[in-house]
């Protein structure tokens, strides 16, 4: 349970379309767009759907994606769309480097793929790119959905462990992933993947 999901799969997967680039904003980050403020991050962000609508909503946006085709689609898909989302390639785990700092974050799919030392290293990133007082939105795989297929479950507890120090869990709730339909080779729980819907603040220093 403790295992990472392999970065060749996402390589294999996007030879294709994965299950999560549904051409749009994920309902949930959506449905909490009222709560995004100030500058954006946006962690793991694939083709840029997510991203992409908050910069129209006229957040000052930066997405990153370990992998160079997402972030190739995501930026053509703004310049298509005459915004100025800036995308990058860039490594999560190495989020302590970044040299900038936002108010909000976004988290669709990222953190369920780490392994529980990786959870951690990628955890402290956040700490210092998120400015205090800053939030993340957090979408994960629950542990509530039935079956082994995609990435690992992750429980209530183990969000909470993570993010002990330094942060306040505001809000954990039961959401659903939105994916594509007449998937092949995988199946997932009628009306899509269960996931927890994490809004989690950074503490201000004492």
């Amino acid at each position: 349970m403790g295992d990472a999901v392999p970065r060749e799969a996402f390589v294999a997967i996007y030879q294709g379309v994965p299950p999560w680039e549904i051409g749009r904003a994920q309902p949930a980050l959506v449905e909490a767009a009222d709560r995004v403020t100030g500058d954006l991050l946006d962690a793991g962000c694939g083709t840029g759907e997510n991203a992409l609508f908050f910069s129209e909503k006229g957040h000052r946006v930066l997405g990153f994606d370990f992998l160079e085709k997402p972030i190739a689609e995501a930026r053509r898909k703004a310049a298509q769309r005459g915004l100025n989302a800036e995308f990058i390639q860039y490594d999560a785990l190495e989020l302590a480097t970044l040299g900038q700092q936002f108010d909000s974050i976004l988290d669709s799919g990222l953190f369920h793929v780490f392994s529980d030392e990786d959870r951690h290293r990628y955890v402290a990133g956040l700490a210092r790119v998120l400015r205090p007082g800053g939030r993340l939105f957090m979408l994960s795989f629950s542990d509530e959905e039935p079956g082994s297929q995609g990435p690992r479950r992750v429980t209530q507890q183990e969000i909470r462990s993570c993010f002990s120090q330094g942060w306040t869990v505001e809000e954990i709730r039961p959401v659903r992933f939105e994916v594509v339909t007449n998937l092949k080779d995988i199946s997932f729980s009628e009306g899509g993947p269960k996931a927890w819907f994490s809004v989690i603040r950074r503490q201000s220093p004492a």
